[in-house]
């Protein structure tokens, strides 16, 4: 656990790990409520280390210069892998966007299925104490004082075996994921339909049960006026949705250049007629594949006698909802999987056609905004449809947007939330 202090020891050690080929990084954050900054980084690039020997610790409290070098020769650096748990955080005080090869173990173990890893959330001490059984992992120093100095003993240890951890969960998880995920090409298609066919029967019924719930939850507290009850929470979000002729003559009158792609839906392409071939619209098409069960059957309605919204007991239907959940998450975790494995094993075998299975392409096409807008005033055509004015829209229109207030069209949508169901994502460097 060497514990690095002097500039010029930093300044080696970013040298020597710049050679190489992966690092396993952590960072501890000081004032991360508050007034968020670099405290500590913590370095392995011995992934056999099981003590935190070959731990580096740098401390670059206050000290931008050296946290510079060490993005500017590690981070932004594409030959080096870096492996870090909840990245998004870690990059926000190394390098951002400019960081390349990052490698996060977060995100690793949400593409293993529910089914395969049913844990409660995917936080590296579930991941350390679950996948690398150990039985406790003291994380009482994840809330410490990062900013104050000297660093406590207990602090150092604490920060010297996060990163040994992270080697330790991140070769669990790369041996999961390659049984995940066999090779396409060696797919037994015939077993994985049946295997498919067995598993939706279980999970289809579970799965329209979990829907009618959520529905019928979402419109009794909406009858009820509630936006909080014993299971869920109820937010609303407001959409604005604009004329795409009225955006295009603002955007030209104001000179406002919007990058955004537009879908050419077949309704669009009706209207553009001919225009659709014109050179200046540079059309990106993508394909993308849909796999389809061919002894899929169409839900049976149950008919079932449903109470009127205002009168539904919500507590009733969220123990249900708390009851089935367990189940339908493991059931459709599989379904999904089992789906993707499928479809990945089609394409590489070249096959449209199983037993089971029946693959079809679709194409969506697409077009830049401004592009479209010249070529459409330019004709004098109009075209008939709404678009959605984005965050990033609203900000690149800035007061213009106010010239076309009277033309907007809200849409109020609402999002529930199940409170039985654990948050996985860490928006704190624990």
């Amino acid at each position: 656990m060497p514990y690095l202090t002097a500039a010029n020891d930093i300044k080696a050690l970013i040298a020597k790990f710049s050679q190489s080929r992966i690092l396993w990084i952590d960072t501890e954050i000081a004032d991360y409520i508050s007034n968020p900054k670099l405290s500590l980084i913590q370095v392995l690039a011995d992934p056999k280390d099981l003590t935190g020997d070959a731990t580096f610790l740098l401390d670059l409290l206050d000290r931008p210069e050296l946290v510079k070098e060490f993005i500017d020769k590690i981070m932004v650096n594409p030959n080096i892998e870096k492996v870090m748990h909840n990245a998004n955080y870690d990059i926000r005080f190394l390098g951002n966007d400019d960081a390349q090869n990052i490698t996060c173990t977060l995100n690793m173990a949400r593409q293993i299925p529910y089914y395969i890893l049913p844990l409660p959330d995917r936080k590296l001490k579930t991941l350390i104490e679950k996948i690398c059984n150990i039985g406790y992992v003291d994380k009482t120093e994840q809330s410490g004082d990062w900013a104050k100095r000297p660093l406590t003993e207990n602090q150092l240890q604490y920060a010297t075996m996060d990163a040994v951890y992270l080697a330790k969960v991140h070769r669990h998880l790369l041996e999961i994921i390659d049984k995940c995920y066999p090779e396409p090409a060696s797919e037994n298609l015939t077993a994985l339909g049946e295997k498919y066919q067995k598993i939706e029967s279980q999970w289809k019924p579970l799965d329209s049960e979990i829907a009618e719930i959520k529905e019928r939850i979402k419109t009794g507290m909406l009858a009820k006026k509630l936006k909080d009850s014993a299971y869920f929470e109820l937010s609303s979000s407001i959409t604005m949705k604009v004329d795409f002729m009225t955006l295009a003559n603002l955007t030209q009158a104001e000179k406002i250049d919007l990058n955004l792609p537009v879908t050419l839906t077949k309704e669009i392409q009706r209207q553009l007629g001919e225009l659709i071939d014109h050179p200046s619209l540079q059309i990106e098409e993508n394909q993308s594949l849909r796999l389809i069960f061919n002894t899929q059957q169409r839900r049976k309605s149950t008919n079932k006698i449903v109470p009127l919204p205002v009168s539904e007991d919500l507590i009733i239907l969220g123990e249900r909802y708390k009851e089935i959940l367990p189940e339908w998450k493991f059931l459709d975790s599989e379904v999904d999987h089992l789906k993707e494995r499928v479809k990945k094993a089609m394409v590489v075998q070249n096959k449209a056609n199983t037993p089971h299975f029946k693959l079809s392409s679709s194409s969506m096409m697409k077009v830049d905004f401004a592009s479209l807008a010249r070529l459409v005033q330019s004709v004098g055509i109009e075209l008939d449809f709404m678009v959605t004015l984005t965050q990033y829209i609203q900000k690149r229109l800035g007061e213009a947007i106010n010239q076309i207030d009277v033309q907007v069209e809200y849409i109020t949508s609402w999002r529930m939330k199940a409170k039985t169901v654990e948050d996985e994502d860490e928006e704190i460097p624990f």
